[in-house]
C-alpha cells in the first residue's frame, strides 16, 4: 500500500456540504476524495427543508428530478397547526413554506424550482451517489486526524478504522465539512463567535399511522404546546412528518444544565403518546438521541489552502430550515472557484472570495434561526403562560381565550398576532433568496443594492445588482420554455444581452478563447436565440437592450453594463480579470 494518496481536493465529511462539494467538483471534472469516519451515510432524517435556492443548485447539477421524486411536495408541507396534542385542541394555524395563496404566487414567480421536504437520509445518498458516479472516491470508516499545509498543498493524516492503520492524503486543497464539532475548523484556528450548547433537545424517530389526526391539515410540522407535571411547566414539542403519514420525528427539549434524559424505548414511546394524545396508537420507536442547540458561527471560512463549509462554520437550531440549504450553497459557491483556479483560468485570489461571500450568510442564518426560537415566547405570553408556574392556572389561562368579554377577545387577538409573527420562521423568502455578495469576485457598478419595498426578510426582491442572484424569468427557445437560471450555471460564465448587443457576444467569444475561461453568451429578444416570452426579463434585467448581465457559474451577477460601451471587449475583459483574480487586464491595463 502506498504511503501517500494524491488528489486535487480532499473533502472531510460526507454530510450535505461534503457530498455536495464532491458532487459538484466531480461534475466539473476536478479529481477529489471524500472521507468520512462513519461506516454509512446519514441514517436519520435530521435536516429536511429544501428551499428554492438549493433546488436551483440541484437543478443545475442535474439532480432536481431525482430529488422531487423522493421528496414530500410543497402542497403537503404547509398547514402548520399549534395544538395541545395531535388529537387535542387546535390553538391556531399558520400557512407555512409559502402555501398561503399570496405567498404561493411569490414562490412560483421567484424560481423555476419548487421547495420540498427532502430528509437528510434520502438527500445524502442522492448527492454522494452522484458524486461517486461522476468520479469521486468515497472512503467510509476513514477518520481525519490532522493536517499540515505548505505553499503547494495540504497533507492530511487519516486512519482506516477497519484496519487501524494510518496513511496520508496529499491534496492541493482541503474542504472541512466535518460537522458541528469540526476538527478541521479547530485545527486551522477559524475564529468563532457565539457558543455551543445554549439549550438541550432530543430527537425521537418513530413509525405510527397518524392519518386520522393529520391528513386533513397536511404539514411538515405540528407544534404541540402542553402544560403539566410531565413537562415541568410549559412544554413545546414538535412532531415532524418525515413521510406522510406514518414516519415521524419528535423534537423535545430538556434542561441543558441538568442530565440528559435516559433515552429508553419506554421513555421515547411515552413522549410520543403524550404528544399524539392517544396512547392506543401503535408506535414503533426507531431511534432516539440527544443534541444541543448552538449559536455559533465562524468569522472566516479559509486558512491558506484549507476551507470549511456547512455546520463546521455555522451551528444553529433547525428553526427556519436553513442548515442543509446553507451547507449545500456553501459548496456551490466554492466548487466552481476551485475548478477555475486548479485549471489555471483564475488566480488563487478568487478563492478568498469564498469566505468574503459566505461568512456573512452564515452569521445571518445563525442569528435568524436562534431568534426564531425566542419569538415563540409571544405565543406563551398571549396564552397567559408566562404569568404563573402553576400548571392548573396555565390551563385556565389558556381556556380563557374561549370565553366572551373584552379580556378574552384581546387574548384571542394577541394569539393570532403571535402565531402570524412566526412567518419569520417559516416564510422568510428574502433570507433564502436575497443573499448579496460583496467581494473581489463581483464588479460593482457604483450603485447601492436596491431597497426591498417589502419586508426584506419575508419577501424576495429580484435584481441584477452585481452580487445578487440572477432573477428568474421564463424564456422561449423554439418550442422549449427555459429559465434565465437554465442559461447560466453548468460550470461556466454566461453573458446575457439583447437586440443591439451583438458586440458583447463577439467579445465573449474572443475572451473565452483568450483567457481559457468557460464563457458563453445569449441574446434575448424577438427573433434572437431566446424570446422574452412574457416580457419579464425586460422588466427585471435593469439594463437596456444593448447592455449586458454577466453571470458567474453559480448564477450570481458578476458584472453588468447599462448599454454598449465603445470597446465592449476591453470592458468585459477587465471585468473578467477582476472576477478571476488575474493581475492585469487586456493589453496590460489594470483590472477594474
Amino acid at each position: 500500500m502506498t504511503d501517500v494518496v494524491e488528489t486535487d481536493v480532499l473533502i472531510v465529511g460526507s454530510g450535505p456540504a461534503g457530498s455536495a462539494a464532491a458532487m459538484l467538483l466531480s461534475t466539473y471534472g476536478v479529481p477529489n476524495i471524500m472521507v468520512t469516519k462513519y461506516s454509512r451515510l446519514a441514517d436519520t432524517p435530521r435536516a429536511h427543508i429544501t428551499n428554492q435556492r438549493t433546488m436551483e443548485v440541484l437543478r443545475d447539477a442535474g439532480l432536481e428530478e431525482q430529488v422531487v421524486a423522493l421528496a414530500t411536495p410543497q402542497h403537503l408541507m404547509g398547514q402548520t397547526p399549534f395544538v395541545s396534542a395531535l388529537n387535542g385542541e387546535e390553538l391556531g394555524r399558520l400557512h407555512t413554506w409559502y402555501t398561503h395563496p399570496a405567498r404561493q404566487a411569490d414562490h412560483d414567480l421567484a424560481s423555476p424550482t419548487a421547495m420540498c421536504d427532502m430528509p437528510q437520509h434520502l438527500m445524502e445518498p442522492v448527492l454522494a451517489g452522484a458524486a461517486t458516479a461522476r468520479g469521486t472516491h468515497l472512503r467510509y470508516d476513514t477518520e481525519y486526524l490532522s493536517l499540515t499545509q505548505d505553499d503547494d498543498g495540504v497533507t492530511a493524516t487519516v486512519r482506516d478504522r477497519l484496519r487501524g492503520d494510518e496513511y496520508r492524503i496529499r491534496a492541493k486543497y482541503l474542504i472541512g465539512a466535518d460537522g458541528g464539532r469540526s476538527r478541521v475548523a479547530e485545527d486551522i484556528g477559524l475564529p468563532m463567535v457565539g457558543r455551543m450548547g445554549v439549550a438541550g433537545s432530543i430527537n425521537i424517530v418513530f413509525e405510527a399511522d397518524l392519518t386520522r389526526y393529520v391528513a386533513h391539515r397536511p404539514s411538515t410540522l405540528y407544534w404541540v404546546l402542553q402544560t403539566g407535571a410531565d413537562v415541568g411547566g410549559i412544554g413545546m414539542g414538535l412532531v415532524r412528518c418525515v413521510r406522510p403519514w406514518h414516519e415521524w420525528l419528535i423534537v423535545w427539549g430538556y434542561d441543558i444544565d441538568g442530565e440528559p434524559p435516559d433515552l429508553t424505548e419506554a421513555y421515547a414511546r411515552h413522549i410520543a403518546h403524550q404528544l399524539i394524545g392517544d396512547d392506543s396508537v401503535p408506535v414503533t420507536i426507531k431511534s432516539s438521541s440527544a443534541w444541543t442547540v448552538n449559536h455559533l458561527y465562524a468569522e472566516r471560512y479559509q486558512q491558506g489552502r484549507v476551507f470549511c463549509a456547512g455546520d463546521a462554520v455555522h451551528r444553529h437550531p433547525p428553526s427556519n430550515g436553513l442548515g442543509s440549504n446553507t451547507s449545500i450553497q456553501d459548496a456551490y459557491n466554492l466548487a466552481w472557484k476551485l475548478k477555475l483556479v486548479l485549471s489555471g483560468a483564475a488566480g488563487p485570489g478568487l478563492l478568498e472570495s469564498y469566505s468574503a461571500e459566505r461568512a456573512p450568510v452564515g452569521a445571518q442564518i445563525v442569528e435568524r434561526a436562534n431568534r426564531s426560537i425566542g419569538e415563540t415566547g409571544r405565543i406563551f405570553q398571549a396564552l397567559g403562560l408566562l404569568s404563573t408556574e402553576d400548571p392548573e392556572q396555565m390551563r385556565a389561562n389558556m381556556d380563557a381565550r374561549k370565553l366572551p368579554g373584552d379580556g378574552p377577545e384581546k387574548q384571542r387577538q394577541l394569539l393570532r398576532e403571535a402565531i402570524a409573527f412566526k412567518d419569520y420562521e417559516f416564510n422568510t423568502h428574502g433570507v433564502e433568496l436575497d443573499q448579496r455578495y460583496r467581494s473581489a469576485a463581483v464588479v460593482p457598478d457604483g450603485t447601492q443594492p436596491p431597497a426591498n419595498p417589502r419586508d426584506e426578510e419575508l419577501f424576495h426582491h429580484p435584481t441584477t445588482w452585481p452580487g445578487a442572484k440572477v432573477p428568474h424569468a421564463w424564456l422561449g427557445h423554439g418550442a422549449e420554455r427555459i429559465s434565465t437560471l437554465d442559461l447560466g450555471g453548468h460550470g461556466r460564465f454566461m453573458l446575457l444581452t439583447g437586440i443591439g448587443g451583438e458586440a458583447w457576444v463577439a467579445a465573449a467569444a474572443t475572451l473565452a478563447t483568450a483567457l481559457g475561461v468557460p464563457l458563453s453568451a445569449a441574446t434575448i429578444g424577438p427573433g434572437a436565440g431566446y424570446e422574452d416570452l412574457y416580457g419579464d426579463w425586460a422588466r427585471l434585467r435593469e439594463v437596456g437592450d444593448t447592455g449586458c448581465v454577466l453571470l458567474r457559474p453559480d448564477n450570481y451577477v458578476a458584472f453588468r453594463s447599462p448599454g454598449l460601451p465603445a470597446d465592449p471587449e476591453q470592458v468585459l475583459g477587465a471585468a473578467l480579470h477582476r472576477v478571476l483574480g488575474r493581475d492585469q487586464g487586456l493589453g496590460g491595463s489594470s483590472a477594474p
